[in-house]
């Protein structure tokens, strides 16, 4: 039986159930198709006419890459190849997807590849700007944590999570564009957290569930304990750009982002960059020129002290309620 679900405002269907997304009863027509432990019967023929697109610089304990990507049959598909033996095929429209691993991995260990990296490799296909970011609901707006990876994001979603917010997504930030808005697309309920920031938060390593038994990275579930995940697209109204944590006395602190620097950190935070071509960076560079133009971005600095991570989110409140009120007061006296 085929399973349901939807994620980065994308209707999936799976030969079987993803983990860590919520199954639906029905759906309407899929936008993308899942094949779980199967690769196109043609896989062989495909083969033959594959090309390098990207070699991962970062290798394993065996010194081998941790991820290559080829192109297959002059483009007309994509193979993402992980050094464990995980497989990813996708069709070059973003609408079939198939999945492979080795035997000593998990379905679980596979989906935290299917549902990073390779949909937002999809959503890139189908023409959705995505970033390196977490996604928090303030009331109907949303505000992003934007950083590299081990930056904080998603410590800062859960942080808010503690607080009673609900959260959008904790890593990919799948961007819709309107003419008079951007909105975020929900991600899935779930953020992840290495064991060192679930120690922070909740005060021991083991308080928050493995992803998958061969991982130690941890999950908070926001369908569970009074938590809230926003299933709802939400327009962006902020951005907090995440800097190295800090000794400074002042911190957590909150500045203005130069503006001759905004958008070259923007593009720096584009979700799996390495592997756009120049239609998608084009496509890219004009939504987040626009969203320099019309979004406030600011540079958020945390604390090295985990302990602050409360006041951190009370320091970034405060800013969005000050940025809201001035937005509100310029809008009055407009004629």
């Amino acid at each position: 039986m085929p399973s349901f679900h939807h994620v980065y405002g994308l209707q999936l269907e799976a030969t079987r159930p993803i983990p860590g997304l919520v199954a639906l009863p029905t759906t309407q027509a899929p936008d993308v198709r899942v094949w779980l432990g199967s690769m196109p019967p043609d896989l062989q023929r495909l083969d033959t006419s594959q090309h390098v697109r990207y070699v991962s610089p970062y290798l394993d304990e065996r010194g081998e890459p941790n991820m290559r990507v080829w192109t297959l049959h002059d483009g007309a598909y994509f193979r993402l190849y992980y050094s464990d033996g995980t497989d990813f095929v996708v069709d070059r429209q973003g609408r079939n997807l198939w999945a492979t691993w080795a035997a000593s991995a998990t379905l679980e260990d596979t989906a935290t590849y299917l549902l990073g990296p390779v949909l937002g490799f999809v959503m890139r296909l189908r023409g959705v700007v995505c970033l390196h970011a977490s996604a928090i609901a303030l009331g109907n707006r949303v505000i992003a944590v934007l950083g590299p990876a081990g930056a904080g994001k998603s410590t800062t979603a859960a942080a808010f999570a503690q607080r009673g917010h609900a959260v959008l997504s904790d890593d990919v930030l799948a961007l819709s564009d309107r003419a008079d808005v951007i909105l975020v697309q929900p991600a899935y309920p779930r953020i992840r957290l290495w064991p060192s920031s679930v120690g922070s938060l909740y005060g021991s390593l083991d308080a928050l569930p493995r992803l998958t038994p061969t991982w130690d990275k941890r999950y908070l579930d926001l369908t569970a304990n009074g938590y809230q995940f926003e299933q709802q697209p939400l327009p962006l109204a902020a951005i907090y750009m995440l800097t190295a944590r800090s000794t400074d006395p002042r911190a957590p602190f909150v500045e203005t982002e130069p503006a001759r620097s905004v958008l070259v950190s923007l593009v720096a935070n584009g979700y799996v960059n390495y592997l756009l071509d120049q239609q998608m960076r084009a496509r890219e560079f004009a939504l987040l020129s626009r969203i320099t133009a019309q979004v406030p971005i600011r540079r958020l600095t945390p604390h090295a002290d985990a302990a602050k991570l409360q006041r951190l989110c009370e320091v970034v409140l405060a800013d969005f309620e000050a940025l809201t009120s001035s937005a509100s007061s310029r809008s009055s006296k407009v004629p």
